[in-house]
C-alpha cells in the first residue's frame, strides 16, 4: 500500500522528487557495477577457464569480446526501448536476462554454452545500462543530479579496477565459475528491490521500434568495435581490420540515410549535432580509453615485469579503484560550482601527470602510485561526460542519449585496448623489455594532454 501511495504521489506532483530516489540510485548503481565488473573479473579467470574447459585461443578471445561486442552494439537500441516501453520495465527485463545468462555461464561445460551465455549477458547489459542511466537522470534534478551522476560514475569508473581484485580473489578461492554465479544472488536481490521501489516512470516516446535502424546501427557498432579489437591483436593495417572499418562506415551512412526516411526513427540525428552531447561523448570515449590503458598496462606490468601473482595484482589495484570512486563522488559535488569545462581540464592534467610517473621511475610503488593518480583524474571525467551529454536533453530523449553515451564508452574501451596492445605488444607478452610500457604511458600522457586542450574548446562554458 505504501508503495502505491508513494508512486501515486510522485505521479500527481510532477515537480516533486521521488522519496526513494537515493535507495533506487544505490540499487541501480549496484546493477551497473555488475555489468562493468563482468569485463575485467572474467579476464583474470581466463587461464583457469582454458584449462578446465579446454578452450581454444579464439574461444578465449570471444569470452571477453562476445560480451563487449553485444553490449556495445545494442545499447542504442536499449536506450530507445527505454523511451518507448518505459525505463523501469526495460531495466528490470535487462537485469533478468543478465542474471539468467550468468547462471548459464557458471554451469557451462564447453565453449558453445559459455559463449552463448556471454552473448546473452551482453544483451541483458545493453538493455539495463542505458535504461538505468535514464532512470537516474529522470529521478534527480539540479545539483542532486550532479551528485547522483557522481555516485553512478564512481561505481562505473571503479568497476574495472575492482574487477581485477575480485577476479583474483574469486579465481584463487571458490573457482572461476563463481565469477558468474556471484551475479545470481546479487541480481535477484536487486531485481526484487527495484521492482518494489522504482516508480512507474511514464513512457516518454511514442511509435514503434525501428527494427531496420536498430539492425543497421548494431551491425555498424559491432563492425567498428570488432575492427578495433582485431587491430590490437593483428595491427592497425591488418587487411580484415581495415575492411571491417570500411564496412562500419558504410553501415553508419546507411543508418543515417534510413533515419531521415523512417516514420519512427531510432534516434533524432540532431542529437549528434548538439555541442553538449558531442562534448560528453568525446570525454567518455577518451576517459574509457585511458582507463583501459591503466588496467592493461598496470596489470601486465605488475605480473610480467614485477612477477606478482593474480591475487597480489588485484590487491595492488585497490587504491586505483578507491581513488576512482572518491574522485568521481567529489566531482559530482563540485561540478556545479566549477563548471564541466574547468573540471575536465584539471582532471585530464592530473591524469597526464599520473601516466608520466611510471616513465620516470620503475618498480611496483611507482606504477601503483602513477596509475592511482591517473585514475583520480579519470574518475572525475566520468562525471563530466555524463553531466555534459545529458544536460541539454528532454525527458523523451534521455534513454537514447544514455545509449549514445554508453556506446561511446564501449568505443573508448575497444580503442584503448587496441592502442595499448599495439604500443606495448612485446612488453605485454613478456617477450620484450619494459620500454614498451614506457612508450604506451607516454602515448597516454600525450592523449590526456591533447584532450585537455580539446575539452576546453569543446565543452560549453558554465551557464551556457
Amino acid at each position: 500500500m505504501s508503495e502505491t501511495k508513494s508512486t501515486d504521489a510522485h505521479a500527481q506532483a510532477p515537480g516533486a522528487l521521488h522519496p526513494l530516489r537515493w535507495p533506487a540510485l544505490g540499487l541501480l548503481g549496484l546493477a551497473q557495477l555488475m555489468l562493468i565488473l563482468d569485463v575485467t573479473v572474467v579476464a583474470i579467470a581466463l587461464p583457469h577457464m582454458e584449462a578446465e574447459l579446454d578452450l581454444s585461443r579464439a574461444a578465449l578471445t570471444w569470452v571477453v569480446s562476445g560480451y563487449a561486442l553485444t553490449f556495445g552494439s545494442l545499447m542504442l537500441l536499449g536506450g530507445r526501448a527505454a523511451d518507448l516501453f518505459g525505463a523501469k520495465r526495460v531495466a528490470l527485463a535487462g537485469l533478468t536476462v543478465f542474471t539468467v545468462a550468468s547462471l548459464a555461464a557458471g554451469f557451462a561445460t564447453g565453449a558453445a554454452l559459455l559463449l552463448t551465455a556471454r552473448v546473452a549477458q551482453g544483451v541483458g547489459a545493453a538493455m539495463l545500462s542505458p535504461a538505468a542511466l535514464s532512470v537516474v537522470v529522470r529521478l534527480f534534478d539540479g545539483d542532486e543530479r550532479n551528485r547522483a551522476l557522481g555516485i553512478w560514475s564512481a561505481l562505473g569508473g571503479g568497476g574495472a579496477a575492482l574487477g581485477v581484485l575480485l577476479g583474483g580473489v574469486i579465481t584463487a578461492g571458490p573457482g572461476w565459475t563463481w565469477v558468474f554465479f556471484v551475479n545470481v544472488p546479487v541480481g535477484l536481490i536487486v531485481l526484487v528491490a527495484l521492482a518494489r521501489i522504482l516508480p512507474d516512470l511514464p513512457r516518454v516516446a511514442t511509435g514503434s521500434l525501428d527494427v531496420p535502424g536498430a539492425a543497421l546501427v548494431a551491425a555498424a557498432v559491432g563492425s567498428l568495435i570488432y575492427a578495433l579489437i582485431r587491430a590490437g591483436d593483428h595491427g592497425w593495417l591488418n587487411g580484415i581490420s581495415l575492411v571491417l572499418l570500411a564496412v562500419s562506415v558504410v553501415l553508419y551512412l546507411a543508418f543515417a540515410a534510413w533515419q531521415r526516411r523512417a516514420t519512427a526513427p531510432l534516434m533524432d540525428l540532431g542529437l549528434l549535432g548538439r555541442r553538449p552531447v558531442v562534448a560528453g561523448t568525446f570525454v567518455i570515449a577518451v576517459t574509457t580509453a585511458l582507463m583501459v590503458a591503466v588496467f592493461f598496462l598496470g596489470s601486465f606490468y605488475l605480473q610480467n615485469q614485477e612477477n606478482h601473482g593474480a591475487l597480489a595484482t588485484g590487491l595492488l589495484f585497490l587504491p586505483v579503484a578507491l581513488l576512482t570512486m572518491v574522485s568521481a563522488t567529489a566531482a559530482g559535488r563540485v561540478i556545479g560550482r566549477l563548471g564541466a569545462r574547468t573540471l575536465a581540464a584539471v582532471a585530464l592534467v592530473i591524469a597526464a601527470a599520473g601516466f608520466l610517473a611510471p616513465v620516470f621511475w620503475s618498480g611496483t610503488v611507482a606504477m601503483v602510485a602513477g596509475v592511482s593518480v591517473a585514475s583520480a583524474g579519470l574518475g572525475a571525467l566520468f562525471v563530466v561526460a555524463s553531466a555534459t551529454a545529458l544536460s541539454s536533453v528532454a525527458p523523451h530523449e534521455a534513454g537514447v542519449t544514455s545509449g549514445i553515451v554508453s556506446t561511446f564508452h564501449e568505443f573508448g574501451a575497444a580503442a584503448g585496448a587496441a592502442a595499448v596492445s599495439s604500443a606495448a605488444a612485446a612488453s605485454i607478452a613478456g617477450a620484450g623489455p619494459a620500454s614498451g610500457f614506457d612508450d604506451a604511458f607516454l602515448a597516454a600522457t600525450g592523449v590526456a594532454a591533447a584532450s585537455a586542450v580539446l575539452a576546453m574548446w569543446l565543452i560549453p562554458p558554465k551557464g551556457e
